[in-house]
C-alpha cells in the first residue's frame, strides 16, 4: 500500500468551484460586490428581503475565508466595515455574468431584474 498517495479534496474542478460559490446566497453576494465596495447594510439592502443578517454574515465569512472577498475594518466609532472583491473574486464575474444571462434567456418571465447584456 502506498502511504504517499495524495488525498484530493475534490474530484473535479467543477466540484471545487461549486464548493466555493455554491448555494443560494454566495453568487448574489459576489454579484452585489461586482461594481463597488459595499458596507454590510448596503449588501443586505441589495439582497433583502430574501437573506437574513445572520446568513449574510456567515456567507461573507466563508467568501473571505475562500479568498473571494476582502473585509476592511476602519478604527472608528461606530465601527465601519467594507467588503470588496479580491482579484480571485473578480475573476468569477464573467462566469456569474454568463449564469445571469442564461437565467434571463431561459426564465425571463420569472425575473424581476434582467442582466445588463452589454457587460
Amino acid at each position: 500500500m502506498d502511504d504517499n498517495k495524495k488525498e484530493f479534496k475534490y474530484a473535479w474542478g467543477i466540484d471545487a468551484a461549486i464548493d466555493v460559490i455554491g448555494g443560494k446566497w454566495k453568487p448574489l453576494v459576489l454579484y452585489a460586490l461586482n461594481e463597488k465596495t459595499l458596507r454590510f447594510n448596503e449588501i443586505l439592502k441589495v439582497i433583502q428581503p430574501k437573506i437574513t443578517q445572520r446568513m449574510l454574515t456567515k456567507e461573507l465569512r466563508e467568501l473571505e475565508s475562500d479568498g473571494l472577498v476582502t473585509r476592511k475594518v476602519y478604527p472608528v466609532v461606530p465601527p465601519k466595515v467594507e467588503y470588496s472583491l479580491t482579484e480571485t473574486g473578480k475573476s468569477l464575474m464573467p462566469i456569474l455574468d454568463q449564469l445571469c444571462l442564461w437565467g434571463c434567456e431561459h426564465m425571463r418571465d420569472d425575473i424581476e431584474f434582467l442582466c445588463d447584456e452589454n457587460d
